[in-house]
């Protein structure tokens, strides 16, 4: 979570009542000479909330976590020298904030069962991907992920066709519990799983304080948007208990295929709420979406266009069968 006590100037000083004070960054934006009396001042609510008072040219802003950054909260955090892709970043945070209130609310006499996985070993020789590992790195890259941005692995020195393919751990409590292979070269099937019954990809990527779950069938599509993965068309009894017991909003966003059709039909089954972004026809899935639309377009695209009960779900996905249809 960005914080914004040190983007702050140094000169600066803290009163009783909370204020912090500090030569103004916004009067010769609104026509005014520069402060030199420490005229601006900040306070914060907690660890993230803030507001913005300027004693000097009369500015006026704050920032809550779980609700949109204004555009006066946005010129403020760039006058204080905050990069581009830090806001953007706290804009996903705050995007995706569930509440404490919130999570008590929704749920919480719900019995929880744990489901537990057996450890799984990793392939011989897997290692961690490097900045080096070139191949592996762009094509991850062309997939819109970066080679650090989960523990992808690679096992280079098999001397069998193995050493072209990318490991996608599957992990459950901090523990590996199976894997996928996405093999690189001609290799058929290109992916390979080695997944646990009930077993849901993205448990550990979560935070208890976003308020959406996003359910998607592909693991590329959950790590582009720290969502779940139910990695077929198919979301099991076992899934669905687990997800339930998030006490988040459940949404799946089936792929624009026929197995996505699917997809949806479970989702009917358990309660669930379904998304139907309004894509172009080259893009198929969310990993498709993100490479085009980018990570924070591609959410919002999800949650604005989220439908909750079935008389509102089959004609989306009469809709998107018809498109599916007119694609092949």
């Amino acid at each position: 979570m960005l914080d914004i006590l040190s983007f702050l100037p140094h000169k600066r000083k803290q009163s009783e009542s909370g204020w912090i004070s500090f030569n103004a960054v916004c009067c010769t934006h609104n026509g005014e000479s520069p402060d030199t009396r420490g005229r601006g001042g900040l306070l914060m609510s907690n660890d993230c909330d803030w507001s913005y008072h300027c004693f000097n040219c009369n500015f006026k802003t704050g920032f809550t976590l779980g609700k949109p950054i204004g555009i006066k909260a946005e010129k403020l955090l760039t006058w204080l020298g905050v990069g581009v892709g830090d806001i953007n970043q706290l804009r996903l945070d705050s995007f995706r904030y569930k509440s404490i209130p919130d999570m008590i609310s929704e749920g919480s006499d719900a019995t929880v069962t744990n489901v537990e996985f057996d450890e799984v070993k990793l392939p011989d020789g897997a290692r961690l991907i490097s900045k080096n590992d070139t191949k592996f790195v762009d094509y991850l890259y062309g997939r819109g992920l970066s080679y650090d941005q989960y523990n992808f692995m690679i096992t280079p020195d098999d001397k069998f066709r193995n050493k072209n393919r990318i490991i996608i751990p599957y992990t459950n409590n901090g523990k590996n519990v199976g894997h996928t292979s996405r093999f690189l070269d001609n290799h058929k099937p290109k992916y390979l799983n080695e997944q646990q019954q009930g077993y849901i990809f993205g448990l550990d990527l979560q935070s208890d304080k976003w308020e959406y779950a996003i359910v998607v069938e592909g693991i590329f599509d959950a790590i582009s948007i720290d969502g779940f993965a139910v990695m077929h068309n198919k979301i099991s009894d076992m899934q669905a208990q687990q997800l339930n017991q998030l006490h988040k909003k459940i949404i799946v966003v089936p792929d624009h295929d026929k197995p996505g059709l699917k997809l949806i039909d479970d989702a009917i089954k358990h309660g669930f709420s379904v998304s139907f972004p309004p894509w172009d026809d080259d893009v198929k899935d969310v990993n498709d979406a993100v490479i085009k639309n980018g990570k924070i377009r591609t959410l919002m695209e999800i949650v604005n266009n989220v439908v909750r009960i079935k008389p509102q779900i089959v004609p989306r996905q009469n809709k998107l069968r018809k498109k599916i249809e007119r694609l092949q």
